[in-house]
């Protein structure tokens, strides 16, 4: 069974995904958060139903909210839906 994604599981993916896939954090708040003028993001929290980013847009700060298709069961399928969001055509 997964690990739940508790608070501390989502300070650890967050981190993870700020320190090493920041290129990956931009296109979900430009692609699945509609924020496409965005300049950078940051993935501030991570649940089951989706992850809570702040984006740079137009020299300010606006928080988005990316929903996941699905709720998530825990930290595994939380990195393969993380994974094929990714592989997805850009815009769909």
């Amino acid at each position: 069974m997964s690990e739940p994604i508790t608070a501390a599981v989502s300070d650890r993916i967050c981190k993870h995904m700020n320190g090493d896939h920041a290129d990956a954090v931009l296109m979900y708040a430009k692609v699945y958060g509609q924020a496409e003028s965005a300049t950078a993001a940051t993935m501030d929290s991570i649940d089951p139903e989706g992850m809570n980013l702040t984006a740079a847009v137009d020299g300010a700060e606006v928080p988005v909210r990316v929903t996941f298709d699905h709720p998530l069961s825990g930290a595994k399928e939380a990195h393969h839906v993380l994974v094929e969001m990714l592989k997805q055509p850009q815009g769909e």
